[in-house]
């Protein structure tokens, strides 16, 4: 199949770069891939990123979810001054979940969530508003207490 994708391409004058070509096999028990072109082995990957999305070979979600977060903690980190100012707390809110949660949560309906994976959405949410409502882990404030505040 491999041969016939090669001798396609060279009858438009194209040609694949074996040094840049990387394979990737996504199971949930991933296992490497053995293919050659012209001799030489294609390199076995473990994750790689696709349209802004991190793949990873055992097909879960993990990774994008973590960085979403990361970036979104950043733009909040951003703009920490305004979310922990003496705004109206309605009004800091509204800002938090158009700036921050879309951002944390772009492309998420086409994710599949596991237990982990949303234990790290609801850690950054309360993160969120424990620095928002000025809380910190010394209060000794439950997260259903904080919910019920916000």
């Amino acid at each position: 199949m491999i041969d016939k994708l090669i001798d396609f391409g060279r009858c438009y004058g194209m040609e694949i770069n074996v040094e840049k070509t990387k394979v990737m096999r996504i199971s949930r028990h991933p296992t490497p891939v053995t293919i050659l072109i012209e001799q030489k082995q294609l390199d076995n990957v473990e994750c790689f990123k696709y349209l802004g999305s991190m793949l990873t070979n055992d097909g879960r979600f993990t990774c994008v979810i973590k960085s979403s977060i990361a970036m979104a903690k950043a733009a909040f980190n951003k703009k920490k001054t305004l979310f922990i100012s003496t705004l109206d707390l309605n009004l800091r809110k509204k800002l938090v979940k158009c700036y921050i949660w879309s951002m944390a949560l772009y492309g998420a309906e086409t994710r599949t969530l596991r237990a982990a994976d949303q234990k790290y959405l609801e850690s950054f949410e309360m993160w969120c508003w424990r620095w928002m409502e000025k809380i910190t882990w010394i209060d000794h404030v439950k997260n259903k207490v904080l919910l019920r505040l916000n």
